[in-house]
């Protein structure tokens, strides 16, 4: 092996005596391959390791990491397992070596190196400034894979973040968030900052087609600002480092609490789920700082602006014309209305979860929110006063259709019952006027009280209210009144009321003058 010495004394003779590279070999007795690697550089390079070092901790997770590293190319881009992530469900597993150990690792695997971002860095006041972002990421809600949007507040001080997610970024979607926000953080930042959303702000263009300078901002948007009187602040088009902080949050976020691709029945069990790992963040300390996020967000709490006596009313509202079906139609769906209260004209409130359908300030009905197309949501109870009056329809009903799909084997029971007791129609809609009780009680009353009618023998609407009273409790016997005899001996006429024999004759004059 060449030394330093060997090295200089080659190059000498090469450069200042003019020796060839064929005598220098023979000279040294190297070979000429050896000859010009040493002319060709100017120092030393390291030479290859060719043995690989034993790794008795981490060895017989090597494999595990290779196959989590493997499944980033079926994952969404934004939502692969990092080095970080990776390390703790090793650890998890039984490993019991360090995390760098496991990040050397993998950028050992990786054949591209990433070029790390600069950043400069920034100091925020308490209780100031906020940054607020969206972003996309998937789950598996109700067993179906699908895209959700993230929404992503972020306080600049203490960094406490609050995220939720929802089905689209709809204005009044937009509006909730920072509702839910404000309350998760117990005020309003003074001042927030946003890309140039389009639920925020109109920018304007010019003849070419770019947008200029100026911004028009949406009118709903600057009533909802001066409802909790924040002020709002646009980064510049395509400049998305100037809220890096947010942007941070948005990646973080996908990366830490939705790895691996998150399980919920519905949005509401989701977030639910969100906000308990939002929560735990208040115990982690920032690295570089003194303190953790939840001390900082204590200390920046009493800083931030007092909420409203009153929640802005985050939702869509229009007037909506019903259908023949007694339905209101949003965004391609409509939704049913009670066709005994139904209006020819009637207000529409959509929420980001919930439809509400008003008449005047009486609410007709609500619904939860669908956001596919073209669908038609009924709750059957609505159509009941309508199957009450054309029973022939009871079998065709689209509205009960689903509905009789759910139903427990009591009901079917019933229905056969009346029916058979009842064939021309009359059975149907005393089975109906037993259906339109679901107003007034709950499932779970209404299947026991049709049970127990049915073992009574008491197959009739009455009886079901018979035994729903029994159920609910309100015809239990009241509990009997202890009284005193009354004295009646000064008046004898009154004490033998009561005592005196039944005389029947007086029932045979009542007949008569009846007749």
């Amino acid at each position: 092996m060449l030394n330093e010495t060997d090295r200089e004394k080659i190059r000498r003779a090469f450069y200042l005596d003019r020796k060839s590279i064929r005598q220098l070999a023979k000279e040294e007795r190297r070979g000429r391959r050896t000859i010009r690697r040493v002319l060709s550089s100017s120092a030393a390079l390291p030479r290859p390791r060719t043995r690989l070092q034993p790794a008795p901790v981490f060895g017989p997770y090597q494999r595990r990491v290779e196959v989590l590293l493997s499944q980033n190319e079926h994952l969404p881009p934004k939502q692969r397992y990092t080095a970080h992530r990776i390390f703790e469900v090793i650890r998890e597993e039984g490993y019991q070596g360090s995390e760098s150990t496991v990040r050397h690792a993998i950028a050992a695997l990786k054949k591209t190196k990433e070029t790390p971002e600069v950043f400069l860095p920034l100091e925020f006041d308490p209780g100031q400034d906020a940054q607020v972002d969206w972003g996309e990421a998937w789950a598996d809600i109700a067993g179906h894979r699908q895209k959700v949007q993230l929404f992503i507040m972020r306080l600049c001080y203490s960094g406490r973040t609050f995220a939720m997610v929802f089905p689209t970024e709809k204005q009044e979607i937009f509006f909730w968030g920072h509702v839910q926000d404000f309350y998760y953080f117990g005020g309003v930042p003074h001042r927030i900052s946003y890309d140039n959303l389009g639920t925020a702000v109109k920018l304007i263009y010019d003849k070419t087609g770019k947008a200029g300078r100026p911004r028009q901002e949406v009118k709903a948007f600057v009533a909802f600002r001066s409802h909790y009187l924040f002020a709002s602040h646009f980064c510049t088009v395509g400049e998305g480092h100037e809220k890096g902080q947010v942007e941070h949050g948005v990646g973080y976020t996908r990366r830490n609490s939705m790895v691996p691709l998150p399980e919920a029945t519905s949005f509401e069990d989701l977030n639910r789920l969100l906000l308990e790992r939002n929560l735990k963040e208040d115990h982690r300390r920032v690295s570089r700082e003194t303190q953790t996020i939840g001390e900082a967000w204590e200390q920046e709490r009493p800083l931030l602006l007092p909420l409203p006596g009153s929640d802005y009313e985050c939702c869509q509202m229009k007037g909506v014309r019903l259908t023949p079906y007694s339905q209101a139609t949003h965004e391609t769906n409509r939704y049913s209305v009670p066709v005994n209260r139904a209006r020819r004209e009637v207000t529409l409130k959509a929420y980001p979860f919930l439809i509400e359908i008003w008449d005047g300030m009486q609410l007709l009905a609500t619904h939860p929110r669908c956001y596919e197309r073209e669908q038609d949501i009924f709750d059957p109870v609505h159509y009941l006063p309508l199957l009450e009056q054309r029973p022939g329809a009871f079998d065709y009903a689209k509205p009960l259709k689903q509905w009789r799909k759910g139903w427990p084997q009591t009901y079917h029971q019933m229905l056969a019952h009346l029916r058979q007791k009842w064939p021309d129609g009359r059975g149907v809609q005393e089975f109906v006027r037993i259906l339109q009780l679901h107003q007034t009680y709950t499932q779970e009353q209404m299947e026991q009280a049709i049970k127990q009618a049915l073992s009574l023998g008491c197959v009739h609407l009455d009886g079901v209210r018979y035994c729903l009273s029994q159920i609910t409790g309100s015809a239990s016997p009241q509990p009997a009144v202890a009284q005193e005899n009354l004295d009646l001996s000064h008046r004898p006429d009154l004490d033998a009321i009561g005592k005196q024999p039944i005389d029947l004759a007086r029932y045979d004059r009542l007949l008569k003058e009846s007749w």
